[in-house]
């Protein structure tokens, strides 16, 4: 027996879903040329040289003309943790080492100076954070000429003058990048001074966004400022904190300019990390074989931290 009003029931429903289908790809065709150029540079610049990247990492590459770059399989895996100076080994050290002290630093110095800024009682609040963003738009070269000098061997350098001639603590001039400890702290300075004020103005933007009825609750409730600060802002800012780890660890492990400007992996390769490694293996020594498995093994590992990091601040909510 048929049923006729079950199947212009059926048919209405296709005709529904093909017309959600038109307006979809409508719609997708509206927008396509003002996203084509965002995704044409991100294959181009992005997508093609990764899959260039693995590629080379199985070859003994050479950018010679008619090179046969002959596919050599694991060879330049192995070669990268074979090598007996054990440069690849010690620039993933460095580069968790940097990690370790730079990030809790970091985060703790942007989140102090963010409330302290954020304080009531502190006033010229856009001079401040101009203040602190400024090292982050100044040129990498500029700072890293600016702490060479600072930091410079014998009395010549500032800090080595003020504190072994001015204030006499020191028995004898520092030799900052002849020494891997004094060489590591002047990275690490170097990198945070030049990173910190990109974490302030992040937290200072939360900051302004956090409701104050919550504090003038917390005020009545007879709560101090180091309550409220322990109660209601830390954990209001759980999300942003997040946030900010996740850009903290990730530019830790693209430690670069910190390292070539101010040490070249010196003394000894003893400071490499593994961008700067890459670095010079590829375009001073022309290694690319060995490289690009360096950059591959390097590109897995920020992957694999930030997916499992963004596993967890996606569930996050602000308030």
């Amino acid at each position: 027996m048929n049923h006729p009003a079950r199947f212009s029931g059926g048919d209405a429903g296709r005709k529904r879903k093909e017309s959600k289908w038109k307006t979809g790809l409508k719609q997708w065709l509206a927008v396509l040329p003002f996203v084509a150029l965002g995704f044409i540079g991100t294959a181009v610049f992005v997508i093609y040289p990764m899959i260039k990247n693995i590629i080379i990492s199985f070859q003994d590459f050479s950018i010679m003309p008619n090179a046969t770059n002959e596919w050599v399989g694991f060879d330049n895996y192995r070669a990268v943790f074979e090598d007996p100076n054990r440069r690849f080994l010690i620039a993933l050290r460095n580069t968790f080492l940097n990690t370790a002290v730079t990030v809790p630093i970091n985060w703790f110095l942007a989140l102090f100076f963010a409330v302290l800024i954020n304080a009531r009682f502190v006033k010229y609040k856009i001079a401040f954070r101009t203040i602190y963003y400024l090292p982050i738009i100044t040129s990498w070269i500029i700072v890293a000429l600016l702490f060479k000098y600072l930091f410079a061997d014998g009395d010549g350098g500032f800090v080595n003058f003020l504190l072994h001639k001015q204030l006499g603590l020191l028995p004898e001039p520092i030799a900052w990048r002849s020494n891997y400890w004094t060489a590591m702290i002047l990275i690490w300075l170097f990198h945070i001074w030049k990173t910190v004020g990109w974490g302030v103005v992040v937290y200072l933007a939360a900051l302004q966004g956090l409701p104050k009825e919550l504090y003038e609750a917390s005020l009545i409730d007879g709560a101090n400022p180091i309550q409220q600060f322990w109660k209601i802002t830390v954990p209001l800012l759980k999300p942003i904190t997040v946030f900010v780890l996740i850009n903290l660890v990730n530019g830790a492990f693209g430690f670069f300019p910190q390292v070539y400007f101010i040490t070249k992996g010196g003394p000894m390769d003893q400071t490499q990390v593994i961008p700067s490694l890459i670095y010079m293996q590829a375009f001073e020594q022309l290694k690319f074989g060995p490289a690009s498995a360096m950059g591959f093994m390097m590109g897995l590992m920020v992957f694999l931290l930030t997916y499992s990091q963004m596993k967890k601040f996606g569930r996050q909510r602000m308030f």
